[in-house]
């Protein structure tokens, strides 16, 4: 396939913004049952949900480059009975709608409790952002299943394709949540979200490479003779039917030679997986700051990397009659 950057920045700033909020929550669920210090005072909740809410927005802004009328931009939704991309519509608005409203109330020291019993004493932030979990989990699983969910894509029909963005995002995010608490300076927090950050990363490692793997080894059903409904043993193709390119050869095959695709692979390998995780163990510590940023935004550009991989290893079955230019 051809490789959009217009989705390409969607998935990896919307996975990153996912990710963070997610740590957000689970340090905030943490502090609740007295496993972290509560940071209530430090901003650090509202603080990182305006980083999270504006890496949403700057995918949402992205995606619009990809649409041929953005004015009908709304009518995506309509097909959510039926659609992964409709339901992506509805589930990344719900999600930035639960960020904002969480953010909001922490930054004007809105927060109350909601729920008492006994000891236990639950605040309305936790409810928001119960529900924003939720919103965020969907929203994973929607644009995960816009490829998993096509059958003859058999590089993308995989549950691990599910599994790998959702890890890659919590990843990244958790990596920039450390990075905040750093910048915020709480240390016990710093610990607690770069562990987990090198967790997931090292997860994320293995369900990767199983899905490269698996691709490798990826028996095609396809071929020239179902290309074109003929089944005679001996076909050779001489020519692709036109004297240039068409929309067929440029927006279904990347156009790369296989040497550049192994080299973006090796590429996003090293930048995503072994030098965040260095970057991360030494800073997480000491709580330094600008380690932890770097590793941050060196996973990022490798995930940039990886995602372009990810959408040029599918191979089209139209691009066995086009083989020939």
């Amino acid at each position: 396939m051809h490789p959009a950057f217009s989705v390409i920045f969607l998935t990896t700033l919307i996975g990153a913004g996912q990710g963070l909020f997610l740590a957000l929550f689970s340090s905030q669920l943490y502090a609740e049952f007295n496993l972290l210090p509560d940071v209530t005072a430090s901003n650090f909740y509202g603080i990182g949900s305006i980083v999270s809410l504006l890496l949403l927005i700057g995918g949402l802004i992205s995606s619009v480059f990809h649409l041929g009328r953005p004015e009908r931009a709304w009518r995506a939704a309509s097909m959510w009975r039926t659609s992964w991309l409709s339901r992506e519509v509805i589930a990344l608005p719900t999600m930035m709608a639960a960020v904002f409203v969480y953010g909001v109330i922490h930054l004007m020291g809105l927060d109350s409790v909601a729920y008492s019993h006994g000891s236990i004493e639950l605040n309305t932030s936790l409810f928001i952002g119960t529900f924003g979990v939720l919103a965020t989990l969907a929203l994973f699983i929607c644009t995960a299943m816009i490829y998993a969910c096509i059958k003859f894509l058999q590089e993308w029909s995989s549950p691990l394709t599910v599994i790998n963005y959702f890890l890659f995002g919590t990843a990244s995010g958790f990596t920039l949540a450390s990075a905040i608490a750093s910048y915020l300076e709480l240390p016990e927090h710093t610990h607690f979200l770069g562990a987990w950050a090198i967790a997931l990363t090292v997860i994320v490692l293995f369900t990767r490479s199983a899905s490269l793997y698996r691709n490798s080894r990826i028996k095609h059903r396809s071929s020239v003779q179902t290309a074109i409904g003929l089944r005679h043993n001996k076909i050779v193709q001489k020519s692709q039917g036109a004297m240039g390119g068409s929309f067929n050869t440029r927006e279904y095959f990347h156009g790369k030679t296989a040497m550049f695709l192994k080299s973006v692979k090796y590429i996003f390998m090293l930048l995503v997986f072994p030098i965040p995780l260095i970057l991360l163990s030494a800073a997480i510590s000491n709580g330094n700051t600008e380690v932890l940023l770097a590793a941050f935004i060196i996973q990022y550009i490798g995930l940039i990397a990886e995602r372009w991989f990810f959408f040029a290893q599918a191979n089209h079955p139209q691009n066995i009659y086009y083989q020939t230019v």
